[in-house]
């Protein structure tokens, strides 16, 4: 299998952002470079969730930085992914742009969980091979993600809106710390906790691994104190607490060990590692090296090799939504023959772009488990809502689109809704699509005679066998109404 010259993952996170360059090597990889900026852009946000300036110009910045190392790589090579801090602002979008333009890659913005699905990918490619299930704890800068698995498979998954930034400001935000707010932080903490406490002890582990900077910080500080020689414990984590209380302020926390950047959030850190050791009976945790920019790197070899988790979740919904499958991979192979015979002039060349269509035409039908009155848009909303393994919020609502606009009138305002670049190419796309459904209207096992497609600028010139459009009425009724519609986003379809 040919291998690549080098891969590069990049995780914009709340608290830090970092870039990992390698080489793969036989299903692992060797470290080339790595690089890390703190840019706290979750404590750049003001009250109405939107970045500052200031916030925006040292990602941006940082940005930059990264992109003089990795811009020269194919996109295929280069995956940034964005969490919990870019999940909730609201001006993400016009940053994204920027960002985007200075690292030279499309950047995703995942969902918590498929960021926690990434983190126990990098995890447990970093352990001994085990057998039993093991529980994965990470301390991001807004989020937490937690996550009990076997092996490279997780079963559960969760992401909890708690991180050391947003804790640590919400409590400590003057820098002093006390034990009356050490407690109400810890209550804080065990209450996001709870929710899901009685599922994960049931599930149960036999061991528990920590990754992020948070916990990393904690072990260290533990071991150089001599209250832990493997990782945290519990008992570890309750003298810490006693010598915090007594340095009183953040700046003192040099004299555990913690580096000077990570002191402004390492209380929020600790407050909500003890509360998950309280509340889910945790008594030991090692620490891992390993998190979410392994898991990036690992998940974005197996798209290069053709082991792409986002195919295996495509059919996993077609299974659970019981979707006609032998009619959706008729449509789906129509749809990649008008994709074959418009790639070049409407310059969809990106793999990408068939991928897309591909999964779009074998999830069009989801949503008739909800009802089949109104099917693409109950398909539209379950796409762009469910947990969906392997895929960005990007991707998600691009898939939304194509499904809400395969039938009926052309969804201009959705398409308002996607990204200025997706916008294009989305419209482009569910043109193909809605030509795939049309074709296979009377959802016939027979296959469709020999067809062309041809664009001329806005003009779609569709080709049929002399006579077949007049035997078969209901399709030529439904190209009619077709053309009409496609008029509403500037297109005129021709055919005979």
């Amino acid at each position: 299998m040919p291998q690549l010259a080098s891969i590069a993952a990049i995780d914009l996170g709340s608290n830090s952002f970092h870039l990992v360059v390698a080489e793969p090597r036989d299903g692992h990889f060797k470290v080339l470079d790595r690089m890390r900026e703190v840019t706290r852009i979750a404590a750049g946000m003001d009250a109405d969730n939107q970045l500052t300036e200031a916030a925006m110009g040292r990602a941006l910045a940082c940005m930059a930085r990264f992109g003089e190392r990795v811009r020269h790589l194919p996109h295929k090579s280069v995956r940034a992914v964005g969490t919990n801090a870019l999940r909730r602002a609201r001006n993400s979008q016009a940053f994204l742009r920027l960002a985007e333009a200075a690292l030279g890659h499309p950047i995703d913005v995942v969902s918590g969980i498929e960021e926690a699905r990434l983190i126990y990918l990098g995890v447990s490619h970093g352990l001994a091979e085990e057998n039993g299930l093991r529980l994965v704890m990470d301390i991001g800068g807004g989020s937490t993600e937690l996550i009990i698995g076997q092996r490279f498979e997780p079963i559960a998954m969760e992401s909890l809106h708690m991180g050391c930034v947003s804790m640590t400001e919400r409590y400590f935000g003057d820098g002093r710390i006390d034990a009356k707010r050490l407690r109400a932080a810890e209550i804080a903490a065990r209450q996001e906790f709870e929710p899901i406490e009685e599922a994960f002890r049931a599930q149960g582990w036999q061991s528990a691994i920590g990754a992020s900077g948070s916990l990393l910080a904690l072990s260290d500080a533990l071991t150089l104190h001599g209250w832990s020689d493997d990782g945290i414990t519990r008992a570890g984590l309750y003298k810490l607490r006693t010598e915090l209380i007594g340095l009183g302020h953040i700046n003192q926390l040099a004299r555990f060990g913690v580096r000077e950047d990570r002191c402004p959030v390492f209380p929020g850190g600790f407050v909500i590692a003890l509360g998950a050791f309280e509340e889910l009976g945790i008594s030991r945790l090692r620490v891992s090296d390993s998190a979410l920019r392994e898991g990036v790197l690992y998940d974005l070899m197996g798209r290069i090799h053709h082991e792409d988790v986002r195919e295996h979740t495509v059919q996993t919904l077609m299974e659970r939504f019981r979707v006609d499958q032998a009619h959706v991979r008729r449509v789906a192979e129509t749809a990649q023959r008008l994709f074959s015979a418009v790639a070049a002039p409407w310059e969809l060349m990106a793999p990408e772009h068939e991928h897309l269509l591909q999964w779009a035409a074998c999830l069009h039908e989801i949503g008739t488990t909800v009802s089949h009155s109104q099917y693409h848009k109950h398909g539209a909303y379950l796409l762009e809502h469910l947990d969906m393994p392997g895929f960005s919020r990007g991707e998600q609502r691009q898939l939304a689109f194509l499904v809400r606009g395969h039938r009926r009138k052309f969804p201009v305002l959705e398409l308002a809704g996607l990204s200025e670049p997706a916008q294009n190419v989305g419209r482009r796309l569910c043109v193909l699509l809605r030509l795939s459904v049309v074709l296979h209207r009377a959802r016939r096992a027979n296959a469709l005679p020999a067809f062309t497609l041809a664009v001329d600028g806005a003009t779609l010139k569709l080709g049929l066998p002399r006579g077949w459009l007049g035997e078969h009425a209901l399709v030529a009724a439904d190209l009619e109404q077709e053309a009409s519609y496609l008029k509403s986003v500037g297109l005129r379809l021709k055919f005979r």
